[in-house]
């Protein structure tokens, strides 16, 4: 795998994905470390003519007001990260923490913020040497940024806190010790810099996003094996209808939908006979539910794509193109307000969980006697005495409850915080972390669809499904043999669970 070079670029999912879970190495664009010199500069020359600028010689939010003498500023800057690490709970995944490096060094690339090379370069090479800060989940209201878990990734640049090097949970000099790298002194607004900004949601976000995008595709392969075992039709997916309607989602669901069920034997056998004139929503209207959802999560992949590319501390530096050393201007501003990725969460936690609505009603259509088409009930060769997979659609309906709740949007809230002077903030991480349970949730419903059809199709037999279903059919049955008699579903679904994880479906 080519290293990443980062230089305050836009980064798709797929990059943050390839650093964040396959550990590509990541690099520092020459013309990128020469405009961090330059806001450097800038900051440089505030301090040697004693100008008063918000986040390099004051306090911070409401003790804004209060000037720091220059004799204070390094342990001013220690004092933030210290008192800003206030993060609870379980820690963040070390995926979660590697993208949340990485986006932080890419934002500071941009030569926005007004620090040293060197700083940038540590964040890099803890990154590239795997030095991953524990990062507590909860604690951040989404502005000014994620001030509690940039502080935590702050505290073992500066060798303290906490990091996990080599599998072993340690202290943050240790770790970096052990990696062969030395911790970095902050000078003169350095702090602020790595605390102000939207990393930390951009993060959960993103690789959630990633992962969801993945498995609106794999609904489509659940949502066609349950309507082979449930005898259905393929007309509802006919390009013309679609095309008549033309959402790109929607055309590339039914197109996909097509490909699928190509050539199946199961079709055949009931397509000049077929008593039904169409099937239940929850088959027909595939590409409408599974192509909006694209469509959201295509909006959602939009604005991550622009963040993890945008300078979101405050102030920003803006060296002058006059060419002079150290001229410029730094403003205040509001970039690490989180509402855009706060609102797109929400949206997506939304349209996620429609997805795992919709095949809920398909797990309980192949369970269900009265509305299965002749499978056995609960599919189940010996009803009555086995319960077959009727609990495992409980299971079903109790993840799905739990994304409705979870769903509730988090942005339409604000708590004022910093004595009134931050008093409206986005909750964007909270978003991110719903949005990620939601996505787990919906991977284990569709676990659970799988499971169900995978053994309604084999009530189907000798008629066979499509090419593609049966495919499907068999990496399941590798994993999972087919229920002839009461066992615990639980392990069959986490099972399959783990081949949608693998992507091996």
């Amino acid at each position: 795998m080519n290293p990443l070079q980062i230089h305050g670029q836009p980064l798709t999912l797929a990059e943050i994905e390839s650093v964040s879970i396959a550990h590509c190495r990541v690099e520092i664009a020459p013309e990128a470390l020469t405009r961090v010199a330059q806001s450097r500069a800038v900051i440089e020359h505030i301090l040697e003519t004693g100008q008063t600028v918000y986040g390099v010689n004051t306090g911070f939010g409401k003790l804004a007001d209060v000037r720091i003498p220059a004799d204070r500023l390094a342990q001013l800057q220690t004092n933030l990260v210290r008192s800003h690490a206030c993060g609870l709970g379980e820690p963040l995944t070390e995926a979660e923490s590697r993208a949340m490096l990485l986006l932080r060094a890419n934002v500071l690339a941009k030569g926005h913020s007004g620090t040293r090379t060197s700083l940038i370069e540590l964040l890099v090479s803890m990154l590239n040497a795997g030095v991953h800060p524990v990062i507590p989940a909860k604690g951040s209201v989404g502005a000014s940024g994620d001030l509690a878990p940039l502080a935590h990734l702050a505290l073992v640049v500066i060798g303290e806190g906490e990091a996990v090097f080599d599998g072993k949970r340690t202290s943050g000099m240790e770790a970096l010790t052990a990696a062969g790298l030395t911790p970095i002194g902050l000078q003169a607004k350095e702090g602020l810099a790595l605390l102000n900004g939207t990393q930390a949601m951009t993060a959960v976000g993103a690789l959630a996003i990633a992962h969801a995008s993945r498995l609106a595709e794999i609904a489509d392969i659940a949502g066609a094996m349950s309507l082979e075992a449930l005898k259905g039709t393929p007309v509802a997916f006919d390009p013309r209808i679609h095309l008549a309607r033309p959402h790109t989602g929607q055309i590339a669901a039914a197109a996909h939908l097509t490909n699928l069920l190509e050539d199946s034997e199961i079709r055949q056998s009931h397509v000049a006979n077929d008593p039904r004139v169409q099937d239940a929503y929850c088959l027909r209207c595939m590409p409408q539910v599974h192509g909006a959802v694209r469509g959201v999560l295509a909006h959602a992949t939009q604005i991550l794509e622009v963040e993890s590319g945008s300078a979101t501390d405050n102030p920003l530096v803006f060296p002058s193109k006059s060419g002079v050393q150290g001229s410029g201007e730094v403003l205040s501003g509001g970039n690490f307000h989180g509402a855009p990725l706060a609102y797109a969460f929400d949206y997506a936690a939304i349209a996620l969980t429609d997805l795992a609505s919709i095949s809920e009603r398909r797990i309980d259509r192949l369970i269900n006697p009265d509305i299965n088409e002749g499978l056995p009930a609960f599919l189940c060769a010996d009803a009555g005495l086995s319960s077959g997979y009727m609990i495992a659609h409980v299971t079903a309906a109790a993840l799905l409850n739990e994304c409705k709740v979870l769903a509730h949007p988090s942005s339409t809230d604000s708590v004022p915080t910093s004595g009134g002077k931050e008093d409206h903030v986005s909750m964007g991480m909270t978003g991110a972390l719903k949005l990620r349970q939601i996505t787990d949730n919906l991977q284990l419903i569709l676990a659970i669809e799988f499971l169900c059809a995978a053994q309604g199709l084999d009530y189907r037999l000798p008629l066979r499904p499509s090419p593609a279903i049966a495919a499907a059919h068999t990496t399941i049955r590798a994993a999972v043999p087919h229920l002839t008699e009461d066992r615990s579903p639980a392990p069959d679904i986490q099972a399959i669970a783990q081949l949608i994880q693998e992507r091996r479906l």
